[in-house]
């Protein structure tokens, strides 16, 4: 372990459209210094190591020989996410990876595996679970506001991403489409407010084998679809919840950010799991109004769960959006997928620890690993 007055050493590994948001706010972080940006791509990986201020560049290779990297923030595609984040660990570097943790839950386990061995760190998108929008939520369903959670509702759709993304191919293959790439925003915060899952039911549904490209310099480029672009969902909790979901990548009405849990006592509409802020809104039983909650808490974006696994590096402990919830989350998909495949129920085995709320003032921006006696 570093000394604990020193920034963690960090460097991005992928820097595709994703890395312009971690970027920006990991290089705002006192208690951060990005060193390095790699990328397949060398001279997209140089671009936005000039355009943040990153000192060097290079390949996957040189990043994991550099002395000064502790932390890697894995931004690759999901095809890639396990290998980079097996050769990371390898090298002795913790790992922050985007979601989801691998195509497959028995890959997410030996990720887990190789990390506890090496006595290293590993966490996982979304961080959004760390923002004001959630961390408000819980404290208000910890204080009782709507009785005994009890069910959930939540909807993402919209036409598809390749309406804006230059590049969206990745999107609609294996490990991807709307369940593996918009999925985890929407699960991630159902299973920090209920627990683990313990079985699932689902049908899926895809429209049309091809899709084409609408914006950017590959307008026009007809590609393939591998994956169902439509999820409809029921989730049973171990501990007796229920929540209802769906995901489309077919709808041409966009509505998206709909979470409401329901407790004996009141509902709760929850912000968009895709942002860190958003308004809270509480409409108890007997009443025709909703009544609009304060989100306080880091609103900064991308990049708070590899400082709050930064912070935990430094301190000993472990990270909030960690790798047992990822690989929870995984399974959980995974089992949705078989379930559309094979028409059936199918269980949830793995279990995480609940985290920790943020304190309200958790303060991104302040420099947490000053030395007291500097």
């Amino acid at each position: 372990m570093r000394a604990s007055a020193e920034p963690v050493g960090v460097a991005v590994v992928g820097c595709g459209t994703i890395s312009r948001d971690y970027l920006r706010h990991l290089t705002s972080f006192p208690d951060l210094r990005v060193v390095f940006c790699a990328d397949i791509d060398l001279e997209r990986a140089k671009e936005q190591a000039a355009r943040y201020g990153v000192p060097e560049a290079g390949t996957v290779a040189q990043t994991l020989r550099e002395p000064d990297v502790e932390l890697v923030v894995n931004l690759t595609i999901p095809a890639a996410h396990a290998e980079v984040t097996s050769a990371a660990l390898a090298a002795g570097r913790s790992v922050w990876t985007e979601k989801p943790l691998a195509l497959d839950t028995a890959t997410g386990q030996r990720l887990l595996d190789e990390a506890d061995r090496a006595g290293l760190l590993l966490g996982c998108a979304p961080d959004t679970v760390l923002g004001a929008g959630l961390q408000a939520a819980r404290r208000l369903i910890a204080e009782g506001a709507i009785g005994v959670p009890q069910t959930a509702l939540a909807l993402m759709q919209n036409p598809g991403p390749e309406r804006w993304h230059p590049d969206p191919e990745f999107l609609f293959q294996h490990g991807a489409g709307p369940l593996f790439d918009i999925g985890p925003y929407y699960l991630s915060w159902l299973a920090t407010i209920f627990g683990p899952a313990g079985q699932v039911a689902a049908v899926g549904h895809r429209s049309r084998d091809t899709r084409v490209i609408a914006k950017g310099p590959r307008a026009g480029t007809e590609f393939r679809v591998e994956v169902p672009t439509h999820v409809s969902a029921l989730v049973e909790y171990a501990q007796g919840p229920v929540a209802t979901l769906v995901l489309s990548f077919e709808s041409p009405l966009p509505r998206h950010g709909f979470v409401e849990i329901t407790g004996t006592e009141a509902t709760l509409a929850l912000p968009d799991p895709n942002r860190f802020d958003g308004e809270i809104r509480l409409r108890a039983t007997g009443t025709d109004e909703w009544q609009v909650r304060p989100a306080s808490g880091a609103t900064d974006g991308r990049g708070l769960g590899v400082l709050d696994m930064a912070r935990a590096l430094r301190a000993g402990g472990r990270p909030r959006a960690s790798g047992e919830l990822g690989l929870h989350v995984l399974e959980t998909m995974e089992a949705i997928g078989r379930s559309v495949a094979d028409r059936s129920f199918e269980p949830v085995r793995s279990a995480f620890s609940l985290p920790e709320t943020l304190d309200p003032d958790w303060d991104p921006k302040a420099r947490t690993l000053e030395n007291p006696a500097s």
